[in-house]
C-alpha cells in the first residue's frame, strides 16, 4: 500500500528531475524549504526530524538536490520529504509538502471502530507490517 500523504501522493513517485523543479518553484516565489525524515509517516505525527536547518535564502535548487542525496543515503530506509514555507505575512505558513523518499517497505495502518457510551463512536489506528511484496 503506498502512503497518500502530502502533494502528488496519488501520483507516482516523482523523479529528481520533477523534484528539482518542483524545489525551484519553492524557491522561485521566496519560499524556505527544508528536508524531514521519518519512520512514523502517519498523518497526525506532525512532528518529523529535520535533516539541517530550513535553506533559506537560496537561488538554484541544485543546494536542496545535494542535501537531499546525503539525506537518503543517511536515511534511505525511511520516509523522507520536501516542504517549502512563505514568510512573507510575518510568520511560516507551509505552503507545499511532498515525499521524495519511502522505505522498501511501507507501513500500513488499519483503522478501528469502538463504540462508545451513547450513539458515540470512536476510531483508532492500529500500525500494521506491510504483507511481504512479490519478487
Amino acid at each position: 500500500m503506498k502512503l497518500t500523504q502530502g502533494c502528488f501522493s496519488f501520483l507516482p513517485d516523482l523523479t529528481d528531475d520533477q523534484i528539482y523543479k518542483q524545489v525551484q518553484y519553492c524557491l522561485a516565489k521566496g519560499w524556505a524549504v527544508n528536508i524531514e525524515f521519518t519512520d512514523d509517516p502517519h498523518p497526525r505525527n506532525t512532528y518529523w526530524e529535520m535533516w539541517g536547518l530550513p535553506m533559506f535564502d537560496l537561488q538554484d535548487a541544485a543546494g536542496v538536490m545535494l542535501e537531499l542525496k546525503e539525506c537518503r543515503r543517511v536515511y534511505g530506509d525511511r520516509y523522507i520529504r520536501i516542504s517549502g514555507f512563505d514568510s512573507s505575512h510575518g510568520w511560516e505558513s507551509a505552503k507545499i509538502s511532498f515525499i521524495v523518499n519511502r522505505p522498501p517497505q511501507e507501513t500500513e495502518f488499519e483503522l478501528v471502530r469502538h463504540e462508545v457510551a451513547g450513539r458515540a463512536v470512536r476510531y483508532t489506528t492500529v500500525r500494521r507490517p506491510a504483507p511481504p511484496t512479490a519478487p
